[in-house]
C-alpha cells in the first residue's frame, strides 16, 4: 500500500516535485520540534480542537510548564 502510494506521489508530482513535497516535511517536522522544544504554548483553537485526543494519548502530561 505504501509503495503504491509513493509510485502515485512520484507520478503526480514528478521527481523534482517530491523532493519539493519531503523537503516541506522535514522542515515542518524540524521546526515543530523546535517550537515544542523552545515551549511555544499552543493556541488555543488548537488546544480546544485537540483536548479529546490529547486527553485519550496522554499527552498532556508531556506539557512541562505549557498552558493548554
Amino acid at each position: 500500500m505504501l509503495s503504491r502510494a509513493r509510485t502515485e506521489l512520484l507520478r503526480a508530482l514528478g521527481p523534482e516535485g517530491l523532493v519539493d513535497a519531503a523537503a516541506v516535511v522535514g522542515l515542518f517536522n524540524a521546526i515543530d520540534r523546535v517550537a515544542d522544544a523552545t515551549g511555544i504554548p499552543l493556541e488555543a483553537e488548537k488546544a480546544q480542537a485537540s483536548a479529546d485526543f490529547r486527553a485519550a494519548l496522554g499527552l498532556d502530561c508531556l506539557a512541562v510548564g505549557a498552558r493548554l
